[in-house]
Order: C-alpha cells, then sequence, then structure tokens
C-alpha cells in the first residue's frame, strides 16, 4: 500500500478520497487554487500545494503543477477523482513517466473509450450491444443531417468526448436538427476541447441503467451489479438508486457479463462504469439495452454502490492501483437492500435549473455519517460559511440512504431531505423532496423523461403558504422562543397595558414584499393576519430552532432560523428565505419591467443574437451564456426595440449585469 497519494481534486470527492486515504493510515496532499485556499478538503488533507489562480484552466487543469506538488511532497501516486484530469490519457503518461503511479486505468484503456464513436465500435467487436446510429467522423452538418433522417427522428445529438450532459441535444423535428447540431457542437468545444459529434437514435422510453466494473490488471474482472440513474434533467442525473427497479436476475446476469466483456477488451484497471440505455417501454428484458459509453474513472454516484455492496470501492482503487489482485471474485459478491443518491445543488429551479452562487449561511444536515456506508450519509465538501463560487460545480452535497426495502430507503430519503436546512443561496432541495415523494417514482416507474413530463407538479409550491409567512414573521420578530433571565420586562414583549397588540413585521420574498400584521395573544398564541387572511397559531418550542405549530386542526413541526438579515422557514420538506428589509433604508425598488435583460447568473458571453435597432418578437434568444461549461439561451421579456446591447462575445458578466435593453413601451 502506498504511504502518501496526492489527489488532484476538489470538493467533496478529494474529501472522499481523503478519508478512506486516512482510514488505510496512508497520508494525503490536497492540491488549491486560489478560490480554495480554505476549503474542506485543503483542511482534511495532511498537507496541501497552491497550483494557480481560480480558474480551472490555470489550476485544476495543470497537470505538470499536479505533478510537481506530487514529486514535491514525496507523494507516490495520484488519485484523479472525477472530472478535471481524471480521464485525460496524456496526463496519465505524464503521471508515469515522472514516476509516479496513476490510481485509474492505463491511458490507453482511457482513449479505447474516451472518444464515443470509437468506444461504440469497439464494443461491437466485443459483442455488446450498442444504440443504431453514425459514429463516423465525417461532421459536416448536411452529412450528419442526411444521418438522422436515415436512423429516424427522434435523434439525439451527443458529443463523442465528454459526459454530463454536455453537447448532448434531442432533436424531434428535421428543421430544427442544424441549430441544436451548432449548440451542441459549440458547448462540446468549450467543454472538452473537441467539437466532434455523434448522432444516435433516441429510445423513445429509455432508462439509464450502469454497471460499476472493477479490474485489477492481472486479467480479473467484476462488477458490483447496477445503478438506476434515469431521473435526470437536462442529461444530468439527479438521483439513482441501486438495484435498478424492476430488474430481473436474466438482465442483471446479461448486462453484467457484456460490462465484464467492455472492461476485458480493454485491459482494464481499476473502477469504471459501463453505461447503458435500456428500453422501458415494457418489463426489462436481456434483449433490450444498449451500450451507451464507459466512464473510466470512478462515477459522482458510486456511495449507492457502496451501500448496498458494504464495500469502500476508493479502497479498491487504491489497493488495485499499489498492485494487488482484487479482493473479492464476482460469486463472493451480494446485493444487500436498497440504496438511494439525491445530488443537492445551488441552483435555481424556478430559473430552469441554472447554477446559483451565494454564502451558506446555514447548512445543516441530518444526523449521519460521512464518506463510508450507513443509514444515512452525506458526502459534502463544503461547510457553513462557504461560498458557492461561479468557478467550479455548484454542488453543496450526496445524501446517500440505505434501507431493507426499496420503499423503506426511498422513505428515508423523504425524511432526510425534509431534515435538511440550507440557506445563503438558492437550492433544488424542494424539488429533491418533490421527487422523493412523487407517485410514479415511489412505483418504480422510472425512465429518463419523468422529470420533464412532470416538471410543473414537481416544480410548483414555490410560493411560500401563509403558515409559512406567518412563521417567517414571528421569527424575524423574535417571537418563537419565551424569555430568559431574570428581567422581569423582557417577558412584556408586544405587552400593552389597554389594549391587544398588533405588530406589522415586512419581508422580501424574492421581488415581493410582504405584510404580516401579528397580535400577541400569550402563552405561545399569535393571530397573524395576511391581507384578508388571519391565522391563529399555536407555538411550542422544541429542541434548537424547531417548533411544533397548531394551527386549526392541525400540527406541524418546522425550523425557523434568523440569521444575518434573513430568516428561514424549514417546513414539510421545502425551505424559504425571506430578507429583512431595513427600516431605515427608505430605498424603494426600481423595477424596470420588461425592457431589461440581466444575466440569471454568472458566466461568459459566448454570443449576442441582437444589434441596436433590431425587432425582438417575445421569446426570440438574445444573448447566449456560458455557465458551468453549459449553455443557456436567454429570451426576450416581450415584443420590442432594442435600445442598446451592452455586451459582446468574450464578456465575463457577474449574476444582474445588464446584458441589453429595449425601448420603452409607448403610454396608451
Amino acid at each position: 500500500m502506498f504511504r502518501k497519494i496526492l489527489i488532484a481534486n476538489r470538493g467533496e470527492i478529494a474529501c472522499r478520497v481523503i478519508a478512506t486515504a486516512h482510514r488505510l493510515g496512508v497520508k494525503t496532499v490536497a492540491v488549491y487554487s486560489d478560490a480554495d485556499a480554505g476549503a474542506r478538503h485543503v483542511l482534511m488533507a495532511g498537507e496541501a500545494v497552491h497550483i494557480g489562480p481560480a480558474p480551472v484552466a490555470e489550476s485544476y487543469l495543470r497537470g505538470e503543477a499536479i505533478i510537481a506538488a506530487a514529486l514535491e511532497t514525496g507523494a507516490e501516486a495520484i488519485h484523479p477523482g472525477y472530472g478535471f484530469l481524471s480521464e485525460n490519457p496524456e496526463f496519465v503518461e505524464a503521471v508515469e513517466a515522472a514516476g509516479l503511479v496513476f490510481i485509474g486505468p492505463t491511458a490507453e484503456a482511457i482513449r479505447a473509450m474516451g472518444l464515443k464513436d470509437a468506444a461504440k465500435a469497439l464494443m461491437e467487436k466485443a459483442g455488446v450491444p450498442v444504440v443504431p446510429g453514425y459514429h463516423g467522423a465525417r461532421q459536416e452538418g448536411e452529412f450528419l443531417a442526411e444521418e438522422a433522417a436515415r436512423i429516424g427522428y427522434p435523434v439525439l445529438i451527443k458529443a463523442r468526448a465528454g459526459g454530463g450532459g454536455k453537447g448532448m441535444r434531442r432533436v424531434d423535428r428535421p428543421e430544427d436538427f442544424a441549430p441544436a447540431l451548432e449548440a451542441a457542437q459549440r458547448e462540446a468545444q468549450a467543454s472538452f476541447g473537441d467539437p466532434a459529434c455523434l448522432i444516435e437514435k433516441f429510445i423513445a422510453s429509455p432508462r439509464h441503467i450502469e454497471m460499476q466494473v472493477f479490474g485489477d490488471g492481472h486479467g480479473n474482472v467484476v462488477h458490483l451489479f447496477e445503478r438506476d440513474c434515469s431521473l435526470q434533467r437536462r442529461h444530468q442525473k439527479v438521483i439513482e438508486e441501486a438495484p435498478a427497479p424492476g430488474m430481473t436476475p436474466e438482465l442483471r446476469a446479461a448486462m453484467g457479463a457484456a460490462a465484464v466483456s467492455a472492461a476485458k477488451a480493454i485491459g482494464y484497471r481499476g473502477a469504471g462504469t459501463v453505461e447503458f440505455i435500456v428500453d422501458g417501454s415494457g418489463p426489462l428484458r436481456p434483449d433490450g439495452f444498449w451500450f451507451m459509453e464507459m466512464n473510466t474513472r470512478l462515477q459522482v454516484e458510486h456511495p449507492v454502490t457502496e451501500a448496498i455492496t458494504g464495500l469502500d470501492l476508493v479502497e479498491w482503487q487504491l489497493r488495485v492501483a499499489a498492485g494487488e489482485a482484487l479482493p473479492m471474485r464476482q460469486d463472493e459478491l451480494a446485493i444487500d437492500g436498497w440504496a438511494f443518491e439525491a445530488r443537492l445543488y445551488a441552483e435555481d429551479v424556478a430559473k430552469g435549473f441554472l447554477p446559483a452562487t451565494g454564502k451558506l449561511e446555514l447548512l445543516d444536515f441530518p444526523p449521519r455519517v460521512e464518506f463510508s456506508p450507513g443509514a444515512v450519509r452525506v458526502d459534502s465538501g463544503v461547510r457553513q460559511g462557504d461560498e458557492i463560487s461561479p468557478w467550479y460545480d455548484p454542488m453543496i452535497a450526496k445524501l446517500i440512504v440505505h434501507g431493507p426495502t426499496r420503499g423503506a430507503a426511498l422513505n428515508m430519503l423523504a425524511a432526510a431531505l425534509e431534515a435538511c436546512a440550507i440557506a445563503g443561496s438558492v437550492t433544488n432541495l424542494s424539488f429533491l423532496s418533490a421527487l422523493a415523494r412523487h407517485e410514479g417514482f415511489r412505483a418504480g416507474s422510472v425512465d429518463t423523461g419523468l422529470i420533464d413530463r412532470d416538471l410543473a407538479a414537481l416544480t410548483t409550491g414555490d410560493a411560500p403558504p401563509p403558515h409559512v409567512l406567518a412563521l417567517a414573521a414571528l421569527g424575524a420578530m423574535g417571537l418563537l422562543r419565551p424569555a430568559t433571565g431574570s428581567d422581569p420586562w423582557r417577558a412584556l414583549t408586544g405587552w400593552r397595558a389597554w389594549e391587544t397588540a398588533e405588530q406589522v413585521c415586512r419581508l422580501d420574498f424574492g421581488a415581493a414584499r410582504e405584510e404580516m400584521h401579528v397580535t400577541i395573544a400569550g402563552g405561545g398564541r399569535f393571530v397573524v393576519r395576511i391581507g384578508e387572511t388571519a391565522l391563529a397559531l399555536s407555538i411550542t418550542p422544541l429542541e434548537g430552532d424547531t417548533v411544533r405549530v397548531e394551527t386549526g386542526e392541525r400540527q406541524l413541526r418546522a425550523r425557523v432560523v434568523r440569521h444575518g438579515g434573513h430568516v428561514s422557514v424549514f417546513c414539510e420538506g421545502h425551505g424559504f428565505t425571506f430578507a429583512i428589509p431595513d427600516p431605515l433604508s427608505g430605498a424603494e425598488t426600481d423595477e424596470a419591467g420588461g425592457n431589461e435583460l440581466r444575466a440569471p447568473m454568472p458566466g461568459l458571453v459566448t454570443r449576442v443574437l441582437a444589434r441596436a435597432g433590431d425587432e425582438a418578437q417575445p421569446g426570440a434568444p438574445l444573448v447566449t451564456l456560458e455557465a458551468m461549461k453549459m449553455e443557456h439561451t436567454l429570451a426576450a421579456p416581450r415584443a420590442g426595440t432594442v435600445a442598446e446591447v451592452l455586451v459582446a462575445p468574450g464578456d465575463q458578466v457577474s449574476d444582474g449585469a445588464l446584458l441589453l435593453r429595449l425601448e420603452p413601451e409607448a403610454d396608451d
């Protein structure tokens, strides 16, 4: 076993690797950019080396700086995590040329699977079923359009390099093919430095099921069963589970054999994942799956496999890289129970899941273990007080649960999500909670289109209900806790000699100003009037910031937290954060209505599609931003004439920056 390793990554995966290394007595070295000087992975490691500024091209993608850091600190091996340089064969060769060990597959294996077109051709030769499509080298737009017509719509355009949904577009009609191809090529170039795409038949009711494989470099390869990753949004995974619902022993055997054949075909070493598209239009069957791609690294969702097998996959990676044979044979591996993983992100669901930033003023998870199997596990690379920056993936945490059955594990997932409290950045927490309660998902009826089909139902309820507004007002006014201490005057909050006291509380939720009139009835009882609605509430303080609320015939638990100039309410799986306006500021919000187009997030302007004087129609694309390596097209808010364009391609803009202005609408 190694004495010291360097982790060439950041965030939760760096923390994950460090945790296993420390358990095995292996010393660790972290690397960090300017933006990560105080990051959690830096503090967890035994030592850390600065490698450059915040942009990834100047830090985490600088292979030579990472190798130099390993040599300088005496590390014997480099663990790449996932993303960044984890699937870069040139980096692998440079690591080995420096006399270090790369904890992962060979450069040849990565190259064999790195380009989707070449990988599919290789898999066909190995007898692994592949999706019908064009996987060749020609990239002329007209030719690819002809291939799409030959395959038959709908088709899927996919970047041949990389993954994570980047450079991927579904096309349903021939007239939409050309612009979709151009967008996919631009995104592929920006993400992977390779604009080439392939075309595949789009499977109407697809499920995404993948097999975890492991090879040891001695000719031994096993699979550690499947994961279902069908719950996706924009081709990015949201909730994963293992095993797959509806999986039969026959299909598991066929898919496992195909995955092992794929790994053996390239002499695979280390952890890898063979991903398959599965026909979900009916019962799963052995002839209804096709090879999609192979990820030659550890996957984000590996914890669900660890949960059902009881194994530590990072430990296996280290042991195999150190030259050991696989610790177990295929017949020694077994599935125990069911596991789910939910990816908790800083993203604005209401704005189409756009990445978000902000300081994590509050970050609280349910009782859990970290980075190792358990009933409730949380893998996170951030802490309360950390900033979610625009430079990197906005993941806050992975929440993993393990139960004896699918139903029990899903109940545990819903409860664990409801126990999370996060404030300071918008998140997808409420969305994940809605997914965990979705009847179709609970029944096991999953495919990659589920979220898009039910998006409206999954994202409703963003407006705070009356009882949440009332709790926010009481929390902002400091009325939810009984007075403490011996000062008798502190117990007279809201007291009046001759009449019942009424106080007014104003809070901001987004762009809306809410006004609540609060009457204190004593004994933890309040009446809160919101417009024409009056709510009678009885409050019983519980542990910490949690209270029991009784209103009418209903009782529920809620958590109300005051932090800085904000108050947050967490109730029934939803979180709402309100700004407490400064009564002395006197500032009024200057609403520009629909005359302005502003950046919904920090990003890079890649295209400007309008000039001053142009006539814009509602919904017409005007500006394209790139953020987190994904393209986001911003559309005209209304019909009108473009008055001025304030940005150009190549501009880096901040959240809320003014991009374009329309002529004011004429008064009637």
